[in-house]
Protein backbone atom coordinates (compact mmCIF):
# COMPACT_ATOMS: atom_id res chain seq x y z
CA UNK A 1 0.00 0.00 0.00
CA UNK A 2 0.99 3.65 -0.38
CA UNK A 3 0.41 6.81 1.63
CA UNK A 4 1.15 10.45 0.90
CA UNK A 5 4.08 12.21 2.53
CA UNK A 6 1.72 14.50 4.45
CA UNK A 7 -0.36 11.56 5.69
CA UNK A 8 2.76 9.76 6.90
CA UNK A 9 4.26 12.79 8.63
CA UNK A 10 0.96 13.74 10.27
CA UNK A 11 0.43 10.24 11.66
CA UNK A 12 3.96 9.98 13.03
CA UNK A 13 3.74 13.42 14.60
CA UNK A 14 0.44 12.57 16.30
CA UNK A 15 2.06 9.51 17.91
CA UNK A 16 5.02 11.54 19.17
CA UNK A 17 2.71 14.19 20.63
CA UNK A 18 0.79 11.41 22.38
CA UNK A 19 4.01 10.27 24.05
CA UNK A 20 4.83 13.75 25.34
CA UNK A 21 6.98 15.33 22.65
CA UNK A 22 6.94 19.10 22.40
CA UNK A 23 5.33 20.41 19.21
CA UNK A 24 8.55 21.55 17.51
CA UNK A 25 10.45 18.33 18.25
CA UNK A 26 7.53 16.16 17.21
CA UNK A 27 7.36 18.05 13.90
CA UNK A 28 11.09 17.69 13.23
CA UNK A 29 11.36 14.01 14.17
CA UNK A 30 8.21 13.06 12.26
CA UNK A 31 9.45 14.95 9.22
CA UNK A 32 12.79 13.13 9.23
CA UNK A 33 11.15 9.71 9.57
CA UNK A 34 8.76 10.58 6.73
CA UNK A 35 11.56 11.97 4.54
CA UNK A 36 13.57 8.80 5.03
CA UNK A 37 10.69 6.69 3.73
CA UNK A 38 10.01 9.21 0.95
CA UNK A 39 13.62 8.89 -0.19
CA UNK A 40 13.41 5.09 -0.25
CA UNK A 41 15.25 4.44 3.02
CA UNK A 42 12.28 2.60 4.48
CA UNK A 43 14.51 0.81 7.00
CA UNK A 44 15.16 4.10 8.80
CA UNK A 45 11.77 5.64 8.11
CA UNK A 46 8.43 4.06 8.99
CA UNK A 47 9.98 0.63 9.59
CA UNK A 48 12.17 1.99 12.39
CA UNK A 49 9.52 4.16 14.01
CA UNK A 50 7.99 1.51 16.35
CA UNK A 51 11.49 0.77 17.70
CA UNK A 52 12.03 4.48 18.31
CA UNK A 53 8.73 4.74 20.20
CA UNK A 54 9.63 1.71 22.31
CA UNK A 55 12.92 3.35 23.32
CA UNK A 56 10.98 6.48 24.24
CA UNK A 57 8.62 4.40 26.40
CA UNK A 58 11.59 2.74 28.10
CA UNK A 59 13.18 6.11 28.87
CA UNK A 60 16.29 5.40 26.79
CA UNK A 61 15.54 8.50 24.71
CA UNK A 62 15.14 11.63 26.85
CA UNK A 63 12.49 13.48 24.84
CA UNK A 64 12.79 16.76 26.76
CA UNK A 65 16.60 16.84 27.02
CA UNK A 66 18.52 19.58 25.22
CA UNK A 67 21.94 19.01 23.66
CA UNK A 68 24.45 21.59 24.81
CA UNK A 69 27.92 22.86 23.93
CA UNK A 70 30.43 21.93 26.63
CA UNK A 71 33.62 23.33 25.13
CA UNK A 72 35.47 24.46 22.05
CA UNK A 73 38.97 24.00 20.64
CA UNK A 74 39.56 26.19 17.60
CA UNK A 75 37.03 25.21 14.94
CA UNK A 76 35.89 22.14 16.87
CA UNK A 77 32.90 22.52 19.18
CA UNK A 78 32.10 19.75 21.67
CA UNK A 79 28.53 18.87 22.65
CA UNK A 80 26.79 16.62 25.14
CA UNK A 81 23.60 15.26 23.61
CA UNK A 82 22.13 14.35 27.03
CA UNK A 83 20.43 11.38 25.28
CA UNK A 84 17.93 13.61 23.48
CA UNK A 85 16.31 12.19 20.31
CA UNK A 86 19.19 11.41 17.96
CA UNK A 87 17.79 13.05 14.83
CA UNK A 88 16.98 16.21 16.78
CA UNK A 89 20.53 16.47 18.13
CA UNK A 90 22.10 15.59 14.77
CA UNK A 91 20.06 18.27 12.99
CA UNK A 92 21.17 20.93 15.48
CA UNK A 93 24.79 19.75 15.40
CA UNK A 94 24.97 19.87 11.61
CA UNK A 95 23.23 23.26 11.67
CA UNK A 96 25.97 24.53 13.99
CA UNK A 97 28.75 22.99 11.89
CA UNK A 98 27.28 24.76 8.85
CA UNK A 99 27.27 28.08 10.72
CA UNK A 100 30.91 27.61 11.76
CA UNK A 101 31.84 26.76 8.15
CA UNK A 102 30.09 29.88 6.87
CA UNK A 103 32.02 31.98 9.41
CA UNK A 104 35.47 30.43 9.12
CA UNK A 105 35.49 28.18 6.06
CA UNK A 106 35.32 25.02 8.15
CA UNK A 107 33.62 23.88 11.31
CA UNK A 108 33.19 20.69 13.30
CA UNK A 109 30.82 19.60 16.06
CA UNK A 110 31.46 16.45 18.07
CA UNK A 111 28.66 14.91 20.14
CA UNK A 112 28.74 12.41 23.00
CA UNK A 113 25.76 10.81 24.77
CA UNK A 114 23.47 10.96 21.76
CA UNK A 115 21.10 8.46 20.17
CA UNK A 116 20.59 6.79 16.79
CA UNK A 117 20.40 9.46 14.08
CA UNK A 118 18.32 7.18 11.80
CA UNK A 119 19.47 7.84 8.19
CA UNK A 120 22.89 9.45 8.30
CA UNK A 121 22.38 10.81 4.80
CA UNK A 122 19.79 13.21 6.19
CA UNK A 123 22.58 15.38 7.57
CA UNK A 124 24.61 15.13 4.39
CA UNK A 125 21.66 16.48 2.42
CA UNK A 126 21.26 19.18 5.08
CA UNK A 127 24.86 20.33 4.60
CA UNK A 128 24.71 20.20 0.81
CA UNK A 129 21.43 22.15 0.74
CA UNK A 130 23.22 24.84 2.75
CA UNK A 131 26.06 25.02 0.23
CA UNK A 132 28.55 23.04 2.31
CA UNK A 133 30.53 19.86 1.96
CA UNK A 134 29.43 17.66 4.85
CA UNK A 135 31.25 14.72 6.41
CA UNK A 136 29.76 12.96 9.42
CA UNK A 137 30.05 9.64 11.20
CA UNK A 138 28.66 7.74 14.16
CA UNK A 139 29.52 4.59 16.05
CA UNK A 140 27.04 1.89 17.06
CA UNK A 141 26.60 -1.25 19.10
CA UNK A 142 28.90 -4.13 18.07
CA UNK A 143 27.27 -5.98 15.18
CA UNK A 144 30.14 -6.96 12.89
CA UNK A 145 33.22 -9.17 13.37
CA UNK A 146 36.70 -7.88 12.54
CA UNK A 147 38.40 -9.50 9.58
CA UNK A 148 39.82 -12.80 10.74
CA UNK A 149 37.50 -12.89 13.77
CA UNK A 150 34.18 -14.50 14.64
CA UNK A 151 32.83 -12.46 17.53
CA UNK A 152 31.09 -9.17 16.60
CA UNK A 153 33.23 -6.48 18.26
CA UNK A 154 32.98 -3.74 15.61
CA UNK A 155 30.08 -1.41 14.84
CA UNK A 156 28.80 -0.90 11.32
CA UNK A 157 29.64 2.79 12.03
CA UNK A 158 28.08 4.71 9.11
CA UNK A 159 30.04 7.35 7.21
CA UNK A 160 28.42 10.16 5.20
CA UNK A 161 30.13 12.41 2.64
CA UNK A 162 28.04 15.02 0.81
CA UNK A 163 29.03 17.49 -1.90
CA UNK A 164 26.60 20.14 -3.19
CA UNK A 165 25.78 20.01 -6.91
CA UNK A 166 23.10 22.10 -8.58
CA UNK A 167 21.87 19.19 -10.71
CA UNK A 168 21.57 16.89 -7.71
CA UNK A 169 23.83 16.66 -4.67
CA UNK A 170 26.34 13.85 -4.35
CA UNK A 171 25.59 12.10 -1.07
CA UNK A 172 27.42 8.93 -0.05
CA UNK A 173 25.78 7.27 2.96
CA UNK A 174 27.30 3.93 3.83
CA UNK A 175 27.55 1.58 6.74
CA UNK A 176 30.78 -0.34 7.19
CA UNK A 177 28.80 -3.57 6.81
CA UNK A 178 27.76 -4.65 3.31
CA UNK A 179 24.15 -4.07 4.41
CA UNK A 180 22.96 -2.08 7.40
CA UNK A 181 20.78 -4.01 9.83
CA UNK A 182 17.86 -1.84 8.79
CA UNK A 183 18.40 -2.87 5.18
CA UNK A 184 18.62 -6.52 6.24
CA UNK A 185 15.24 -6.12 7.96
CA UNK A 186 13.84 -4.52 4.82
CA UNK A 187 14.82 -7.51 2.68
CA UNK A 188 13.49 -9.91 5.31
CA UNK A 189 10.12 -8.14 5.47
CA UNK A 190 9.84 -8.46 1.69
CA UNK A 191 10.83 -12.14 1.83
CA UNK A 192 13.76 -11.54 -0.50
CA UNK A 193 17.34 -12.75 -0.56
CA UNK A 194 20.18 -10.23 -0.62
CA UNK A 195 21.70 -9.50 -4.05
CA UNK A 196 25.16 -10.42 -2.71
CA UNK A 197 26.38 -12.13 0.45
CA UNK A 198 25.71 -9.90 3.44
CA UNK A 199 27.14 -11.88 6.33
CA UNK A 200 27.64 -15.26 7.92
CA UNK A 201 25.16 -17.98 8.93
CA UNK A 202 25.31 -20.21 12.00
CA UNK A 203 27.89 -22.44 10.29
CA UNK A 204 30.21 -19.55 9.54
CA UNK A 205 29.42 -19.61 5.82
CA UNK A 206 28.68 -16.48 3.79
CA UNK A 207 24.96 -16.16 3.07
CA UNK A 208 22.47 -14.04 1.15
CA UNK A 209 19.73 -14.83 3.68
CA UNK A 210 19.08 -11.62 5.68
CA UNK A 211 17.35 -13.51 8.51
CA UNK A 212 20.41 -15.69 9.08
CA UNK A 213 22.72 -12.67 9.18
CA UNK A 214 20.47 -10.91 11.67
CA UNK A 215 20.33 -14.07 13.80
CA UNK A 216 24.12 -14.46 14.04
CA UNK A 217 24.90 -10.76 14.27
CA UNK A 218 27.82 -11.40 11.96
CA UNK A 219 27.42 -8.85 9.19
CA UNK A 220 30.04 -8.81 6.44
CA UNK A 221 32.41 -5.79 6.49
CA UNK A 222 32.56 -3.98 3.13
CA UNK A 223 35.81 -4.93 1.44
CA UNK A 224 36.49 -7.49 4.21
CA UNK A 225 39.60 -6.16 6.03
CA UNK A 226 39.18 -2.68 4.54
CA UNK A 227 35.69 -2.16 5.94
CA UNK A 228 36.70 -3.67 9.26
CA UNK A 229 39.70 -1.35 9.50
CA UNK A 230 37.65 1.70 8.55
CA UNK A 231 35.01 0.78 11.16
CA UNK A 232 37.69 0.67 13.87
CA UNK A 233 39.18 4.00 12.77
CA UNK A 234 35.77 5.72 12.75
CA UNK A 235 35.12 4.42 16.27
CA UNK A 236 38.45 5.87 17.39
CA UNK A 237 37.67 9.16 15.65
CA UNK A 238 34.15 9.80 16.97
CA UNK A 239 34.84 8.49 20.48
CA UNK A 240 38.16 10.19 21.11
CA UNK A 241 37.16 13.53 19.59
CA UNK A 242 33.86 13.71 21.48
CA UNK A 243 35.05 12.13 24.73
CA UNK A 244 32.09 9.80 24.36
CA UNK A 245 31.50 6.08 24.48
CA UNK A 246 33.20 3.60 22.16
CA UNK A 247 31.58 0.59 20.50
CA UNK A 248 32.84 -1.57 23.39
CA UNK A 249 31.20 0.66 26.00
CA UNK A 250 27.93 0.94 24.06
CA UNK A 251 27.83 -2.83 23.66
CA UNK A 252 28.55 -3.46 27.35
CA UNK A 253 25.52 -1.32 28.22
CA UNK A 254 23.33 -3.64 26.14
CA UNK A 255 21.38 -0.97 24.27
CA UNK A 256 22.40 1.05 21.22
CA UNK A 257 22.18 4.40 22.98
CA UNK A 258 24.61 7.03 24.19
CA UNK A 259 26.60 6.82 20.95
CA UNK A 260 29.31 9.18 19.72
CA UNK A 261 29.21 11.27 16.52
CA UNK A 262 30.92 14.08 14.66
CA UNK A 263 29.78 16.55 12.01
CA UNK A 264 32.36 18.31 9.81
CA UNK A 265 31.48 21.04 7.32
CA UNK A 266 33.50 22.92 4.71
CA UNK A 267 32.15 26.00 3.00
CA UNK A 268 31.77 24.99 -0.66
CA UNK A 269 31.47 28.54 -1.98
CA UNK A 270 34.63 28.12 -4.06
CA UNK A 271 33.75 24.61 -5.25
CA UNK A 272 34.22 24.24 -9.01
CA UNK A 273 31.00 22.50 -10.08
CA UNK A 274 32.34 22.01 -13.60
CA UNK A 275 34.94 19.61 -12.19
CA UNK A 276 32.23 17.70 -10.34
CA UNK A 277 30.17 17.56 -13.52
CA UNK A 278 33.12 16.27 -15.55
CA UNK A 279 33.77 13.51 -13.01
CA UNK A 280 30.12 12.48 -13.03
CA UNK A 281 30.03 12.46 -16.85
CA UNK A 282 33.18 10.36 -17.06
CA UNK A 283 31.90 7.89 -14.45
CA UNK A 284 28.55 7.51 -16.21
CA UNK A 285 30.32 6.84 -19.52
CA UNK A 286 30.99 3.29 -18.34
CA UNK A 287 28.95 0.68 -20.21
CA UNK A 288 26.17 -0.53 -17.90
CA UNK A 289 26.37 -4.14 -16.73
CA UNK A 290 22.73 -4.79 -17.62
CA UNK A 291 20.93 -3.70 -20.76
CA UNK A 292 18.69 -0.69 -20.17
CA UNK A 293 20.38 0.17 -16.86
CA UNK A 294 22.65 3.12 -16.14
CA UNK A 295 25.56 3.93 -13.88
CA UNK A 296 24.49 6.18 -11.02
CA UNK A 297 26.47 8.49 -8.76
CA UNK A 298 25.90 8.51 -4.96
CA UNK A 299 22.63 10.31 -4.21
CA UNK A 300 21.20 10.03 -7.72
CA UNK A 301 18.97 7.05 -6.93
CA UNK A 302 17.77 8.78 -3.77
CA UNK A 303 16.69 11.85 -5.70
CA UNK A 304 14.91 9.74 -8.31
CA UNK A 305 13.08 7.76 -5.62
CA UNK A 306 12.12 10.98 -3.84
CA UNK A 307 10.51 12.41 -6.96
CA UNK A 308 8.68 9.17 -7.73
CA UNK A 309 7.34 8.76 -4.20
CA UNK A 310 6.25 12.38 -4.05
CA UNK A 311 4.27 11.87 -7.24
CA UNK A 312 2.92 8.34 -6.69
CA UNK A 313 2.83 7.97 -2.90
CA UNK A 314 5.23 6.34 -0.44
CA UNK A 315 5.21 2.53 -0.26
CA UNK A 316 4.69 1.32 3.31
CA UNK A 317 4.74 -2.11 4.88
CA UNK A 318 1.08 -2.65 5.74
CA UNK A 319 1.77 -4.57 8.97
CA UNK A 320 4.07 -1.84 10.30
CA UNK A 321 1.66 0.88 9.16
CA UNK A 322 -1.15 -0.77 11.13
CA UNK A 323 1.21 -1.08 14.09
CA UNK A 324 1.92 2.66 13.96
CA UNK A 325 -1.79 3.49 13.65
CA UNK A 326 -2.37 1.51 16.85
CA UNK A 327 0.35 3.28 18.86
Amino acid sequence: MKVTFQELQTQLKSVLLKYGFEEERAELCARIFAENSRDGVYSHGLNRFPVFVQLVKEGVIAIHATPASIGRHGLIEHWDGHNAPGMYTATLAMQRAIALAKESGMGCVTVKNTNHWMRGGTYGWQAADAGCIGICATNSIANMPPYGGVTPVLGNNPLVIAVPHKEGHLVLDMAMSQFSYGKLQEYELKGEMLPVAGGYDENGDLTKDPAKVRATGRALPVGFWKGAGLSLMLDVLVSSLSGGRSVAEITAAGTEAGVSQFFLCLNAGALDESVTGDIITYTKSSVALEEGAQVLYPGERTLSTRRRNEADGIPVNEAIWQQVLAL
